[in-house]
Protein backbone atom coordinates (compact mmCIF):
# COMPACT_ATOMS: atom_id res chain seq x y z
CA UNK A 1 0.00 0.00 0.00
CA UNK A 2 1.48 3.65 -1.07
CA UNK A 3 1.16 6.32 1.74
CA UNK A 4 -1.90 9.49 0.73
CA UNK A 5 0.21 11.76 -1.31
CA UNK A 6 0.48 15.26 0.17
CA UNK A 7 -2.13 17.30 -1.51
CA UNK A 8 0.53 19.33 -2.90
CA UNK A 9 1.83 16.86 -4.57
CA UNK A 10 -1.49 15.15 -5.69
CA UNK A 11 -2.69 16.83 -8.95
CA UNK A 12 0.19 16.74 -11.27
CA UNK A 13 1.19 13.56 -10.20
CA UNK A 14 -2.18 11.71 -11.22
CA UNK A 15 -2.63 14.04 -14.28
CA UNK A 16 1.05 12.21 -14.95
CA UNK A 17 0.01 9.07 -14.24
CA UNK A 18 -3.10 9.23 -16.27
CA UNK A 19 -0.87 10.36 -19.60
CA UNK A 20 1.36 6.90 -18.94
CA UNK A 21 -1.82 4.92 -18.95
CA UNK A 22 -3.63 6.73 -21.78
CA UNK A 23 -0.85 8.12 -24.17
CA UNK A 24 2.14 6.38 -23.34
CA UNK A 25 -0.07 2.63 -22.93
CA UNK A 26 2.22 1.60 -19.79
CA UNK A 27 1.18 -1.35 -18.09
CA UNK A 28 -0.68 -1.21 -14.47
CA UNK A 29 2.63 -2.99 -12.84
CA UNK A 30 4.48 0.22 -14.20
CA UNK A 31 2.24 2.67 -13.25
CA UNK A 32 2.40 1.33 -9.70
CA UNK A 33 6.71 0.73 -10.11
CA UNK A 34 6.38 4.84 -11.01
CA UNK A 35 3.66 5.77 -8.46
CA UNK A 36 5.96 4.12 -5.44
CA UNK A 37 9.67 5.51 -6.46
CA UNK A 38 7.81 8.96 -6.55
CA UNK A 39 5.86 8.70 -3.72
CA UNK A 40 9.41 7.60 -1.67
CA UNK A 41 10.76 10.70 -3.25
CA UNK A 42 8.07 12.82 -1.49
CA UNK A 43 8.51 10.90 1.71
CA UNK A 44 12.16 12.61 2.27
CA UNK A 45 11.14 16.00 1.62
CA UNK A 46 10.66 18.70 3.89
CA UNK A 47 6.82 18.89 4.91
CA UNK A 48 6.77 22.71 4.10
CA UNK A 49 7.45 21.67 0.28
CA UNK A 50 4.88 23.68 -1.71
CA UNK A 51 5.03 20.70 -4.83
CA UNK A 52 6.62 20.03 -7.43
CA UNK A 53 7.59 22.96 -8.96
CA UNK A 54 9.17 23.86 -5.38
CA UNK A 55 11.65 20.88 -5.76
CA UNK A 56 14.90 21.94 -6.04
CA UNK A 57 18.22 20.15 -7.69
CA UNK A 58 20.08 19.99 -4.11
CA UNK A 59 17.53 18.43 -2.89
CA UNK A 60 17.22 15.92 -5.64
CA UNK A 61 20.57 15.47 -4.94
CA UNK A 62 20.74 14.96 -1.72
CA UNK A 63 17.72 12.36 -1.36
CA UNK A 64 19.79 10.54 -4.22
CA UNK A 65 22.65 10.46 -1.73
CA UNK A 66 20.38 9.57 0.97
CA UNK A 67 19.16 6.36 -0.90
CA UNK A 68 22.62 5.13 -2.16
CA UNK A 69 23.22 3.64 1.00
CA UNK A 70 19.82 1.67 0.93
CA UNK A 71 19.11 1.17 -2.78
CA UNK A 72 21.12 -1.44 -5.34
CA UNK A 73 22.10 0.52 -7.92
CA UNK A 74 19.18 -0.94 -10.12
CA UNK A 75 16.89 0.49 -8.42
CA UNK A 76 18.44 3.76 -7.59
CA UNK A 77 18.69 4.37 -11.52
CA UNK A 78 14.87 3.53 -11.36
CA UNK A 79 14.06 6.13 -9.24
CA UNK A 80 15.80 9.04 -11.12
CA UNK A 81 14.18 7.72 -14.14
CA UNK A 82 10.60 8.42 -12.94
CA UNK A 83 11.66 11.61 -11.79
CA UNK A 84 13.03 12.47 -15.13
CA UNK A 85 9.88 11.15 -16.82
CA UNK A 86 7.74 13.12 -14.14
CA UNK A 87 9.71 16.63 -15.00
CA UNK A 88 9.53 15.67 -19.03
CA UNK A 89 5.77 15.74 -18.62
CA UNK A 90 5.52 18.77 -16.27
CA UNK A 91 7.95 20.87 -18.44
CA UNK A 92 5.87 19.82 -22.32
CA UNK A 93 2.67 21.20 -20.10
CA UNK A 94 4.17 23.73 -18.83
CA UNK A 95 3.68 23.36 -15.39
CA UNK A 96 7.46 24.20 -14.45
CA UNK A 97 9.88 26.34 -15.83
CA UNK A 98 12.93 23.95 -15.08
CA UNK A 99 13.77 19.93 -14.52
CA UNK A 100 15.88 19.51 -11.33
CA UNK A 101 16.30 16.23 -12.11
CA UNK A 102 18.22 16.60 -15.47
CA UNK A 103 21.67 16.79 -13.81
CA UNK A 104 21.12 13.82 -11.03
CA UNK A 105 24.01 11.01 -11.99
CA UNK A 106 23.42 7.74 -10.93
CA UNK A 107 25.86 4.70 -11.10
CA UNK A 108 25.96 3.15 -14.27
CA UNK A 109 24.37 -0.40 -14.43
CA UNK A 110 25.76 -3.37 -15.91
CA UNK A 111 22.99 -5.04 -18.16
CA UNK A 112 22.56 -8.52 -17.12
CA UNK A 113 21.98 -10.76 -19.74
CA UNK A 114 18.99 -12.88 -20.01
CA UNK A 115 18.84 -16.45 -19.72
CA UNK A 116 17.71 -18.78 -22.22
CA UNK A 117 16.96 -22.25 -22.59
CA UNK A 118 18.48 -24.34 -25.25
CA UNK A 119 16.98 -25.74 -28.11
CA UNK A 120 16.90 -29.11 -26.60
CA UNK A 121 15.16 -27.69 -23.49
CA UNK A 122 13.18 -25.44 -26.16
CA UNK A 123 11.74 -29.10 -26.80
CA UNK A 124 11.45 -30.41 -23.77
CA UNK A 125 9.33 -27.56 -22.43
CA UNK A 126 7.14 -27.73 -25.00
CA UNK A 127 6.74 -31.65 -25.49
CA UNK A 128 3.83 -32.08 -23.31
CA UNK A 129 1.19 -34.02 -23.28
CA UNK A 130 -1.75 -31.41 -23.90
CA UNK A 131 -4.18 -34.23 -24.32
CA UNK A 132 -3.91 -33.38 -20.31
CA UNK A 133 -7.13 -31.20 -20.29
CA UNK A 134 -8.24 -28.07 -21.67
CA UNK A 135 -5.88 -26.29 -19.90
CA UNK A 136 -2.60 -28.06 -20.87
CA UNK A 137 -3.92 -27.48 -24.17
CA UNK A 138 -4.33 -23.39 -23.42
CA UNK A 139 -0.62 -23.57 -21.59
CA UNK A 140 1.14 -25.20 -24.49
CA UNK A 141 -0.23 -22.94 -27.03
CA UNK A 142 0.86 -19.92 -25.31
CA UNK A 143 4.56 -21.10 -24.49
CA UNK A 144 4.22 -22.17 -28.74
CA UNK A 145 3.76 -18.81 -29.74
CA UNK A 146 5.69 -17.05 -26.96
CA UNK A 147 8.45 -19.15 -28.49
CA UNK A 148 7.48 -18.93 -32.15
CA UNK A 149 7.27 -14.98 -32.40
CA UNK A 150 9.23 -13.83 -29.32
CA UNK A 151 5.75 -11.98 -27.89
CA UNK A 152 6.27 -9.89 -24.72
CA UNK A 153 4.46 -11.02 -21.76
CA UNK A 154 1.83 -8.06 -21.98
CA UNK A 155 1.76 -8.51 -25.62
CA UNK A 156 0.52 -12.18 -25.07
CA UNK A 157 -2.32 -11.56 -22.75
CA UNK A 158 -3.49 -8.57 -24.86
CA UNK A 159 -3.90 -10.49 -27.90
CA UNK A 160 -7.18 -11.00 -29.41
CA UNK A 161 -8.85 -13.89 -32.01
CA UNK A 162 -9.01 -10.96 -34.82
CA UNK A 163 -5.23 -10.06 -34.45
CA UNK A 164 -4.17 -13.49 -36.36
CA UNK A 165 -4.24 -14.03 -39.81
CA UNK A 166 -4.55 -17.70 -40.60
CA UNK A 167 -4.30 -17.73 -44.00
CA UNK A 168 -0.59 -15.94 -44.24
CA UNK A 169 0.07 -17.38 -40.48
CA UNK A 170 0.88 -13.97 -39.00
CA UNK A 171 -0.20 -12.32 -35.52
CA UNK A 172 -0.08 -8.59 -35.07
CA UNK A 173 0.56 -7.40 -31.72
CA UNK A 174 0.46 -4.59 -29.63
CA UNK A 175 3.57 -3.30 -27.74
CA UNK A 176 5.01 -0.43 -25.61
CA UNK A 177 3.57 2.97 -26.23
CA UNK A 178 0.89 0.88 -27.84
CA UNK A 179 2.98 0.63 -31.42
CA UNK A 180 2.13 -2.21 -33.66
CA UNK A 181 4.01 -4.75 -35.38
CA UNK A 182 3.53 -7.87 -37.57
CA UNK A 183 4.77 -10.81 -36.66
CA UNK A 184 5.45 -14.80 -38.21
CA UNK A 185 3.47 -17.53 -36.48
CA UNK A 186 5.18 -20.74 -36.68
CA UNK A 187 3.25 -24.13 -38.07
CA UNK A 188 3.27 -25.89 -35.04
CA UNK A 189 2.81 -22.84 -32.91
CA UNK A 190 -0.43 -22.36 -35.36
CA UNK A 191 -1.21 -26.17 -34.68
CA UNK A 192 -1.04 -25.91 -31.29
CA UNK A 193 -3.64 -22.66 -31.25
CA UNK A 194 -6.34 -24.56 -33.51
CA UNK A 195 -6.17 -27.05 -30.58
CA UNK A 196 -6.87 -24.64 -27.89
CA UNK A 197 -9.40 -22.72 -30.40
CA UNK A 198 -11.14 -26.10 -30.56
CA UNK A 199 -12.03 -26.00 -26.68
CA UNK A 200 -12.41 -22.41 -26.11
CA UNK A 201 -15.96 -22.06 -26.38
CA UNK A 202 -16.51 -23.91 -23.16
CA UNK A 203 -14.15 -20.80 -21.26
CA UNK A 204 -16.02 -17.99 -23.20
CA UNK A 205 -17.92 -15.36 -21.18
CA UNK A 206 -17.66 -11.86 -21.68
CA UNK A 207 -14.33 -11.03 -22.84
CA UNK A 208 -15.24 -12.96 -26.41
CA UNK A 209 -11.94 -11.47 -27.87
CA UNK A 210 -9.67 -12.87 -26.17
CA UNK A 211 -7.26 -14.64 -27.37
CA UNK A 212 -6.61 -16.57 -24.10
CA UNK A 213 -9.16 -17.38 -21.50
CA UNK A 214 -8.82 -18.52 -18.08
CA UNK A 215 -10.60 -21.23 -16.20
CA UNK A 216 -12.84 -17.88 -14.68
CA UNK A 217 -13.86 -17.14 -17.85
CA UNK A 218 -11.97 -14.17 -17.95
CA UNK A 219 -8.47 -12.60 -20.41
CA UNK A 220 -5.61 -14.54 -18.78
CA UNK A 221 -3.66 -12.56 -16.61
CA UNK A 222 0.19 -11.86 -17.25
CA UNK A 223 0.36 -13.67 -13.44
CA UNK A 224 -1.35 -16.16 -14.04
CA UNK A 225 0.98 -17.00 -17.31
CA UNK A 226 4.01 -16.25 -15.63
CA UNK A 227 2.76 -19.26 -12.75
CA UNK A 228 1.29 -21.28 -15.58
CA UNK A 229 5.18 -21.37 -17.46
CA UNK A 230 6.76 -21.95 -14.28
CA UNK A 231 4.49 -25.18 -13.41
CA UNK A 232 4.82 -26.69 -16.88
CA UNK A 233 9.33 -25.87 -16.55
CA UNK A 234 9.06 -28.14 -13.19
CA UNK A 235 7.21 -30.62 -15.01
CA UNK A 236 9.21 -31.00 -17.61
CA UNK A 237 12.10 -31.78 -16.10
CA UNK A 238 14.18 -28.55 -16.19
CA UNK A 239 16.53 -27.43 -14.12
CA UNK A 240 16.27 -24.06 -13.74
CA UNK A 241 12.91 -21.39 -13.09
CA UNK A 242 11.23 -20.58 -16.80
CA UNK A 243 9.24 -17.79 -17.22
CA UNK A 244 8.10 -15.99 -20.38
CA UNK A 245 10.80 -13.27 -20.55
CA UNK A 246 12.93 -16.60 -20.57
CA UNK A 247 10.58 -18.04 -23.81
CA UNK A 248 11.26 -14.45 -25.63
CA UNK A 249 14.86 -14.59 -25.04
CA UNK A 250 15.41 -18.23 -26.43
CA UNK A 251 13.10 -17.14 -29.26
CA UNK A 252 15.64 -14.13 -30.20
CA UNK A 253 18.92 -16.29 -29.59
CA UNK A 254 18.28 -19.19 -31.82
CA UNK A 255 16.91 -16.86 -34.18
CA UNK A 256 19.63 -15.19 -34.25
CA UNK A 257 22.28 -18.02 -34.30
CA UNK A 258 20.68 -19.57 -37.09
CA UNK A 259 20.63 -16.31 -39.47
CA UNK A 260 22.67 -13.75 -38.05
CA UNK A 261 20.20 -10.83 -38.92
CA UNK A 262 20.56 -8.74 -36.04
CA UNK A 263 18.21 -6.31 -38.13
CA UNK A 264 15.51 -8.58 -38.46
CA UNK A 265 15.99 -9.86 -34.90
CA UNK A 266 15.30 -6.35 -33.71
CA UNK A 267 12.47 -5.54 -35.57
CA UNK A 268 10.61 -9.15 -34.71
CA UNK A 269 11.22 -7.95 -31.10
CA UNK A 270 9.99 -4.31 -31.32
CA UNK A 271 13.21 -2.65 -29.94
CA UNK A 272 13.45 0.85 -31.01
CA UNK A 273 17.39 0.34 -30.90
CA UNK A 274 19.83 -1.92 -31.82
CA UNK A 275 22.23 -1.76 -28.95
CA UNK A 276 18.78 -3.14 -26.72
CA UNK A 277 19.09 -6.06 -28.98
CA UNK A 278 22.37 -6.61 -28.42
CA UNK A 279 22.30 -6.96 -25.15
CA UNK A 280 18.90 -8.60 -24.83
CA UNK A 281 20.51 -11.47 -27.21
CA UNK A 282 23.96 -12.02 -25.97
CA UNK A 283 25.72 -10.76 -29.04
CA UNK A 284 29.26 -10.42 -28.14
CA UNK A 285 32.02 -8.65 -30.49
CA UNK A 286 33.48 -11.66 -31.99
CA UNK A 287 30.45 -12.31 -33.30
CA UNK A 288 30.05 -8.80 -34.83
CA UNK A 289 33.46 -9.19 -36.16
CA UNK A 290 32.60 -12.46 -37.77
CA UNK A 291 29.49 -10.59 -39.57
CA UNK A 292 31.63 -7.91 -40.48
CA UNK A 293 34.37 -9.95 -41.97
CA UNK A 294 31.64 -11.80 -44.23
CA UNK A 295 29.32 -9.25 -45.25
CA UNK A 296 31.79 -6.00 -45.90
CA UNK A 297 33.56 -5.13 -48.87
CA UNK A 298 36.36 -3.75 -48.07
CA UNK A 299 36.94 -6.28 -44.14
CA UNK A 300 39.42 -8.54 -45.60
CA UNK A 301 42.40 -7.55 -47.73
CA UNK A 302 42.88 -7.73 -50.77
Amino acid sequence: MTSPVPEQFRPWLEQFLQYLRYERAYSAKTLETYQLQLCAVINQLPADCAGWGAITTPQLQQHILWCRASLKPRSLALRVAALRSLYRYLLQQRLVSDNPAALIKVPKINKLLPKNLDVDQMSRLLDLDAAEDDLATRDQAIMELFYSSGLRLEELVNANIADIDWSERLIRVRGKGNKQRILPVGKLAAQALQRWLAVRPAYVAADADALFLSRQKTRISARHVRQRVALWGQRQGLDQQVHPHMLRHSFASHVLESSGDLRAVQEMLGHANLSTTQVYTHLDFQHLAKVYDAAHPRAKKQ
